[in-house]
C-alpha cells in the first residue's frame, strides 16, 4: 500500500476543566461531524465520541495489565499534540477502492508515567493505540476494554465456544442488555446497531503485530462491551495433525518488547451504506513492506474440494480424482475462461505431513508444466502445522518448482504465538514470490496491507459448509467481516434452492439461494482469490452464466452501496477501469424486494447491460433466472425485483 500527497499541520490543543485537578480535551474529525472528548477524571482515562453533538459511546478505563504494574493507573494528561493529516493511499491489491482518501486528525496524549496514547478521528471511525515506554520487556496479561453506547442497541457477533476458533459460526443478533457474560464471546469483527435509526459501530482492531487477538464479550446487566486478549498459550499439542488442543494457557496474553506500539482498536460509525464503503482497517494498517509487488496476481480459482471433483461427460474417460488426468482437465477448464488459478485441495499430497511429495496417482511437475503452458498457475493446500515444520525451504522448494501460492488450513487460534507465525509465515512466501490464502484463520488485521502477497484469509461461514450456509447468514458478511478485508467464501453454486427444498447431496452439490443470487455474490463479496466453488461440468452446463463469471473481476476502482439495509439487503455499483458490475443480494425474510436504481454513475453515451435477475418462480425453484441485454445511459432507472434469498448480478460496458 502506498501512501501519497502527504501532509500535516501541527496545531494547538486547548485543555479545559473538569472537576478538581481533572483535565479533558477535545478532538474533532476534519469535517466537525465526530468529536472525541478525553478525560482524566478520577485517574482514569476515559473518552467519549459524539455525532454532530449527541453521545454515541464512551470508552472507560483505558489501560495495559501487565504482571507488575498497570499503564494507566492513576491517569494524569500532562500534554497533547494535535495534527491534521491528509494523504492519498494506493493498495496493492484494492478489493474496495483503488484510491483511499485518508482524512483524519490526530492527537498524541502524552499521561503521567512515561506512557502515550494516540487518537485518530476520521469522518467516519474513532481510533486508539497505545505507545508504552518500559525499559525492559513486558507481559502484557489483558488490557481494559469497555464501551458503553449511549442508546439501546443490537448487537451482532460471532461467538467463539472458547480461546480456540476458526472464525465460521454463524452469527448472532440479539439486543445487547441480552448479551450476558455466561454467552459465548465474540470474535472481531462485531457491531452495534441503533435501535432507533439506521447507524451503526463496527468495532474491530488493525496493525495487529507481535500480540494478541482481542475478544469481546457481553455484559447486559450493564448495558456495556468488555474485551479480553486471547491468553498465551504455554502448553499444546496438535488435534488431528491440524488443529490446537490447548493443555495449559500462560498467565499473561503477550510477551513482549517494553517500547513499542499496540495495536488500533477503532470504531466505525456509519449508515448500512457506509460500512460497506469504508476502508478504516487498511488506513490503519501501515505501509507495504514489500519492495517489489509486480508479481502478486489477484484473481479467481477453480477449487476442486466442494466439488468433490464431480466432472463427468463423454470427454471424462478416466476416474476423477486427486490425479493427474482430473488436475489437467480443471487445468483446462481454467485456460479456456481466462481463470488465473487452480487449487489442489486436500489428497494432492502422500500425506498432509509431507508438502514435496504427491500421491502415488498424481505427477505434480507434470501439471505444474501443463497449467504454466495453459497460463494457468497451480495454488496447493497444506495444513499450517505442515508449513511450520518445513518454513526453512517450503517456500523456497515451490518456487523452484513453479507454484504459484498456497492455500494454508487449521491455524484456528489468535494468540501471540500464532499473531506472529502468520507474519513469519507469509513474509517467508514473500521472499519466493508465493502468494497465500489462509483458512481456518483470523480476520484481516492490518497484515494482508503489509504483505499483499496475502490474497485472502477464511475466518467467515462460507459455501463449504453446505446447507450450513444460508442467506439469512451471508446477508451479514458484507457489512461484518468483508468490512475489515477480503473474505474466502467461495461462492459459485450451479444447483440452487430455496432452504426448504435443500436436500445437499454428494456428489450433486448445492447451495441454498437462487441462481442470480449464488452470481450476485462474485460481485458483492471482496477477496483477492475468487473461488468457482462448482465443477467445471457443471459450469459448462451453463455456458452463459460461467461466461460472465469468468470475467468478474476480484479488485475494484470504485464501490459505492446503493442500496443497503445492514444483515437484510444489500446492492453496489462497483468499477473496474471502464466498466461497471453492478449487483443485489438478499435475506429470506420477505417474499420478494423492488428497487429503481439510477445509473447516474455512468458515463455520458450508450452502454450496454448484461444482467442476470431471479426468474418468476425463483421463489420456489431458486434455479430460475433470466438473462437479458440491453442499451443504458446515465439517465436512466434500473427496475429489479429481487425473490427471497435472491439477487441480480449485470456488467455494464
Amino acid at each position: 500500500m502506498k501512501h501519497l500527497s502527504f501532509i500535516i499541520l501541527t496545531l494547538s490543543l486547548a485543555f479545559f476543566a473538569n472537576g478538581a485537578n481533572a483535565k479533558s480535551l477535545k478532538v474533532a474529525s476534519p469535517d466537525g461531524k465526530i468529536s472525541v472528548t478525553i478525560n482524566d477524571n478520577g485517574g482514569t482515562l476515559s473518552y467519549t465520541t459524539s455525532l454532530d453533538g449527541q453521545a454515541l459511546f464512551t470508552q472507560t478505563g483505558l489501560q495495559v495489565k501487565l504482571m507488575d504494574k498497570t499503564i494507566g493507573e492513576g491517569a494524569k494528561i500532562l500534554s497533547s499534540k494535535t495534527s491534521k493529516v491528509s494523504n492519498i493511499i494506493k493498495p496493492v491489491v484494492p478489493i474496495k477502492q483503488s484510491t483511499i482518501h485518508n482524512d483524519y486528525t490526530s492527537a498524541l496524549v502524552s499521561l503521567k508515567g512515561g506512557y502515550k496514547v494516540e487518537f485518530r478521528v476520521f469522518n467516519n471511525a474513532v481510533a486508539y493505540r497505545f505507545q508504552i515506554n518500559e525499559k525492559d520487556s513486558v507481559n502484557v496479561v489483558d488490557e481494559t476494554f469497555n464501551l458503553k453506547p449511549a442508546d439501546e442497541m443490537t448487537v451482532h457477533f460471532q461467538p467463539t465456544g472458547g480461546w480456540g476458533t476458526s472464525s465460521e459460526s454463524p452469527y448472532i443478533t440479539c439486543m445487547l442488555k441480552e448479551w450476558k457474560h455466561e454467552h459465548d464471546m465474540s470474535v472481531l469483527p462485531m457491531s452495534l446497531s441503533s435501535t432507533k435509526r439506521d447507524l451503526h459501530l463496527l468495532i474491530s482492531e488493525s496493525d495487529l503485530r507481535d500480540y494478541a487477538g482481542l475478544y469481546i464479550k457481553g455484559n447486559g446487566d450493564k448495558d456495556c462491551l468488555s474485551g479480553n486478549l486471547v491468553p498465551y498459550y504455554k502448553k499444546w499439542e496438535l488435534f488431528w495433525d491440524r488443529g490446537t488442543t490447548i493443555k495449559e494457557l500462560a498467565p499473561y496474553a503477550v510477551r513482549t518488547t517494553g517500547q513499542r506500539t499496540l495495536p488500533w482498536r477503532y470504531v466505525v460509525i456509519a449508515d448500512s451504506k457506509g460500512i460497506i464503503e469504508q476502508t478504516i482497517n487498511a488506513q490503519l494498517a501501515g505501509k507495504c513492506e514489500l519492495d517489489d509487488t509486480s508479481w502478486i496476481r489477484p484473481g479467481l480459482v477453480s477449487w476442486d474440494w466442494w466439488n468433490h471433483k464431480s466432472i463427468y461427460g463423454p470427454d471424462v474417460n478416466f476416474k476423477p480424482g486427486c490425479n493427474t488426468d482430473t488436475y489437467k482437465y480443471y487445468i483446462d477448464f481454467a485456460s479456456k475462461y481466462g481463470v488465473k488459478y487452480i487449487i489442489m485441495d486436500e489428497g494432492w499430497a502422500k500425506s498432509t505431513s509431507d508438502p514435496f511429495n504427491a500421491n502415488p496417482n498424481l505427477d505434480l511437475q507434470e501439471c505444474i508444466r501443463y497449467g504454466k503452458q495453459k497460463g494457468v498457475g497451480i495454488i496447493l493446500w497444506l495444513t499450517w502445522i505442515c508449513v511450520e515444520r518445513n518454513l526453512d525451504k517450503i517456500f523456497e522448494t515451490y518456487e523452484k518448482w513453479g507454484v504459484a501460492g498456497t492455500k494454508i488450513d487449521f491455524m484456528d487460534r489468535q494468540d501471540q504465538w500464532m499473531i506472529n507465525w502468520y507474519e513469519r509465515t507469509i513474509k517467508e512466501a514473500a521472499k519466493h514470490h508465493i502468494v497465500v490464502d489462509f483458512h481456518g484463520a483470523m480476520k484481516p488485521a492490518g497484515l494482508e496491507v503489509r504483505y499483499p502477497n496475502l490474497l485472502a484469509y477464511e475466518g467467515v461461514r462460507g459455501l463449504e459448509q453446505m446447507s450450513g450456509c444460508q442467506p439469512d447468514n451471508t446477508m451479514f458478511i458484507p457489512f461484518l467481516r468483508n468490512a475489515v478485508g477480503p473474505a474466502d467464501f467461495t461462492p459459485g453454486a450451479m444447483v440452487n434452492t430455496q432452504p426448504e427444498y435443500d436436500k445437499w447431496s454428494d456428489p450433486n452439490c448445492s447451495a441454498v439461494g437462487t441462481r442470480a443470487y449464488s452470481m450476485a455474490l462474485f460481485t458483492i463479496l471482496e477477496t483477492g482469490t475468487q473461488m468457482l466453488a462448482d465443477s467445471p461440468t457443471q459450469y459448462y452446463k451453463n455456458p452463459d452464466c460461467i461466461d460472465f463469471l469468468s470475467k468478474v473481476p476480484v479488485t475494484w476502482d470504485e464501490t459505492h452501496a446503493l442500496e443497503a439495509q445492514f444483515g437484510e439487503y444489500l446492492v453496489v455499483a462497483k468499477r473496474h477501469g471502464e466498466k461497471w458490475y453492478v449487483a443485489g443480494i438478499c435475506n429470506g425474510k420477505q417474499p420478494e424486494r423492488k428497487f429503481s436504481l439510477p445509473l447516474k454513475f455512468l458515463a455520458n453515451g450508450n452502454h450496454q447491460m448484461t444482467i442476470f435477475t431471479d426468474g418468476f418462480n425463483a421463489g420456489q425453484q431458486a434455479m430460475d433466472y433470466r438473462r437479458n441485454v440491453r442499451m443504458v445511459t446515465s439517465a436512466d432507472v434500473l427496475d429489479v425485483t429481487m425473490v427471497r434469498n435472491g439477487g441480480f448480478t449485470a456488467v455494464i460496458e
